[in-house]
């Protein structure tokens, strides 16, 4: 019996979908980018992907929770 394995390391999001998780638009996300808040973990394409656990904590920083 084979057994499925989870991806190692954290899942990664496109810009979208990150807007989506932490309640912002998805212009916020890339606000967030430029001002360093924000770096992008990965790409496909020519879309940047981002680490939900870094858009949460930029998220909080932002409205000064962190």
């Amino acid at each position: 019996m084979s057994h499925a394995t989870a991806p190692v390391g954290p899942a990664l999001v496109t810009g979208q979908l990150a807007a989506q998780e932490a309640g912002v638009l998805p212009a916020t996300i890339r606000k967030w980018v430029q001002l360093g808040r924000l770096a992008p973990a990965g790409r496909q394409g020519r879309a940047q992907l981002y680490r939900l656990e870094d858009v949460f904590a930029a998220e909080r920083s932002a409205r000064g929770r962190g």
